[in-house]
């Protein structure tokens, strides 16, 4: 009797482990790709779609060598002590494009590749795993939802993306001045890359006047959700691009036709280069394999950064600067005492520094108390000041300066300060016009 009992006991147990087991929410969250090969040697980054999301939102990013079952949560997380690194904030250019969908642009960064390969030698596999954890909104289990990273090389087989785009004037000017109607030196793209295929695209010049590309505007389309691509500014075309790369990581894209470069108003023009997303089987996200869609997203091209602009000035600018890559952040508008009549949003803008992972623009009086203070990526060296500034900002002398900033917030270098004159002209008394 004491043994069936133990029996009957031992047999409610195994039913009630059942039954906890079967209320468990099953994975519900899917991705395409759902593995990847990856550079071993360098940096990578591929486009991933993820779809099924019920009441979650995206949360932390890591890659690591091994994986555990995350329960109480949902999936399968990092092994603790195989983490090779975490998604940083400034390649973070994931995107809700639906209550259930989610785009990522996963950007692999070399150290990353490197404690992977390493690990490889020592004997583990040569395959790692990028794993997104995702959070309710309804109380429900986080959900861990992991893409497989095949270690390879950066050639064929690799997803087509940008590793680092440089853009040039003959003569290597960051900063060209002209005089009006005179066109500017040739120019050109030098791009690093992984895989191989087409790259295709075209130039267009920010004009004079025209509103400012964001950093949305300068990735390339293939880094956005197929449902944004439409929605980023065009400017004025000035040449088109076909090329086919071969995969050997390096290659230069010739620039439009010297001549076809507008030069005829002064003020500052920027070239951009805009890449449009090509067919790379290789980094395809499938809709219907993640759950959010139908069809196939094609991201060839994709950079997991805005893409740099390159600038010439028509005109007389003083105290325009040619820094070179190891200098700070040179002026280059408003010129040094220029009157700014401040009821209309005023652009300043500087030179690019290379190396700079941020920039922090500053704006203050003459008791240089800092009126506004902001935090730009690079990309964009330019900064539009808001509207409420006219009402806060004092009549008379007013001084800016841009720092550059690494990717740990530390100041590297900065432009100094510029002064300029805010505010309307002091009418002349009738004494002054006399003198």
């Amino acid at each position: 009797m004491k043994h069936r009992r133990s029996g009957q006991l031992l047999a409610s147990l195994r039913l009630a482990f059942a039954s906890a087991a079967l209320a468990l929410p099953a994975a519900a969250i899917e991705r395409s790709p759902t593995g990847v090969n990856v550079n071993s040697q360098g940096a990578t980054t591929v486009f991933i779609t993820f779809g099924g999301l019920r009441n979650q939102v995206p949360a932390e990013a890591f890659w690591c060598g091994e994986l555990v079952p995350a329960a109480p949560a949902i999936g399968q997380a990092c092994r603790p002590g195989t983490i090779f690194g975490r998604l940083p904030l400034r390649y973070d250019l994931s995107r809700s494009t639906s209550p259930a969908s989610f785009t990522d642009v996963m950007s692999i960064p070399p150290n990353v590749a490197r404690r992977a390969y390493d690990a490889a030698l020592g004997g583990a596999t040569s395959t790692f795993f990028y794993v997104r954890r995702f959070v309710s909104t309804a109380g429900g289990p986080d959900e861990f939802v992991a893409v497989t990273c095949r270690l390879a090389g950066g050639g064929a087989r690799t997803p087509l993306a940008l590793l680092d785009v440089q853009l040039r004037f003959d003569g290597n000017n960051p900063v060209t001045q002209l005089a009006a109607g005179q066109a500017p030196p040739r120019l050109f793209a030098d791009v690093v890359y992984n895989g191989s295929g087409r790259l295709r695209g075209r130039w267009e010049v920010v004009l004079p006047g025209d509103d400012l590309p964001t950093s949305q505007d300068l990735l390339p389309e293939g880094s956005l959700p197929v449902e944004q691509r439409p929605f980023q500014k065009r400017y004025t075309q000035v040449g088109t691009f076909n090329e086919q790369l071969p995969p050997t990581g390096k290659a230069r894209i010739p620039g439009p036709d010297p001549a076809r470069l507008p030069a005829g108003v002064e003020g500052l023009y920027q070239v951009l280069l805009r890449v449009e997303a090509s067919d790379d089987k290789d980094g395809d996200s499938d809709l219907a394999a993640a759950g959010a869609g139908r069809g196939v997203v094609h991201s060839g091209g994709l950079a997991g950064f805005p893409l740099p602009v390159l600038r010439y000035y028509v005109g007389s600018a003083r105290d325009l600067a040619n820094p070179d890559a190891g200098g700070g952040p040179a002026h280059l508008l408003p010129a040094g005492g220029a009157r700014v009549d401040g009821s209309s949003p005023v652009t300043f803008s500087w030179a690019a520094v290379r190396q700079a992972a941020f920039y922090r623009f500053e704006l203050r009086d003459a008791g240089q108390a800092v009126l506004l203070s902001a935090l730009l990526q690079p990309g964009v060296e330019s900064y539009r000041t808001p509207s409420w500034l006219k009402e806060k900002a004092p009549p008379g002398r007013l001084e800016w300066r841009v720092t550059a900033l690494d990717v740990e917030g530390s100041a590297m270098n900065d432009s100094g300060w510029r002064g300029l004159e805010w505010g309307a002209s002091r009418p002349t008394a009738p004494d002054e016009q006399n003198r």
